[in-house]
């Protein structure tokens, strides 16, 4: 009985040495260095076309919703030296349309003017104009207060005046007297005989 307890403890020690002795061996063996590689950095540099804001009299550009001023609304803005995705140019070249986040369909539109492209960009084509919200409608009673009726007038008649009556002169030299009455030539000449003779007759009488 004592014999089987001895071998009994003999062989656990038998076990304890055998595994300190794999421990000691795994403890012993050098480790290994974990190799470096150089990891690839991801930039945030786009690829393609790139609108740049020019440095000019303004600070900051208006982004629109269309190539346009009219019928398109302004729904941001860049500012000077601000750079962004160029998508697309309209068909005169005047707009360019730009990456813009927040817009509708994540696009807008510049005036080709206030940037440089940095590559080429196609022909897109532009959006539709957008309805007004509100149609103009004219109220009927207001604009009846401003129609005014013209009657129609009668005309003036026009009379014509009467025809100018021009008197007319007739010369009495070279012509004979009337009926009834005494040329005055014949009324000087008898006068003076009379005054003659009556100058003769006086002067007779003074003698």
């Amino acid at each position: 009985m004592k014999g089987f307890k001895f071998g009994g403890i003999f062989g656990v020690l038998l076990a304890a040495l055998a595994l300190l002795g794999q421990i000691s061996g795994a403890s012993a063996q050098p480790v290994a260095q974990i190799p470096t590689v150089d990891i690839a950095t991801v930039t945030g540099t786009p690829s393609g076309a790139m609108a740049v804001v020019k440095v000019g009299e303004q600070d900051q550009i208006n982004v629109r919703s269309g190539p346009g001023t009219s019928g398109y609304d302004i729904i941001g803005v860049l500012v000077v030296g601000q750079s962004v995705p160029a998508l697309g140019r309209s068909v005169g070249g005047d707009w360019v349309q730009i990456a813009y986040p927040g817009a509708p369909n994540g696009v807008a539109w510049v005036y080709s003017p206030l940037v440089d492209l940095t590559g080429p960009v196609p022909i897109v084509e532009p959006p539709p104009t957008p309805t007004p919200r509100t149609t103009p409608t004219i109220d009927p009673t207001l604009a009846a207060q401003f129609l005014v009726d013209i009657q129609p007038t009668r005309l003036p008649t026009f009379t014509p005046p009467a025809p100018v009556v021009q008197p007319t002169f007739i010369a009495n030299s070279g012509q004979a007297a009337a009926p009834g009455r005494i040329p005055m030539g014949m009324l000087i000449v008898t006068m003076l005989v009379v005054g003659f003779f009556g100058m003769l007759i006086s002067i007779l009488s003074g003698r």
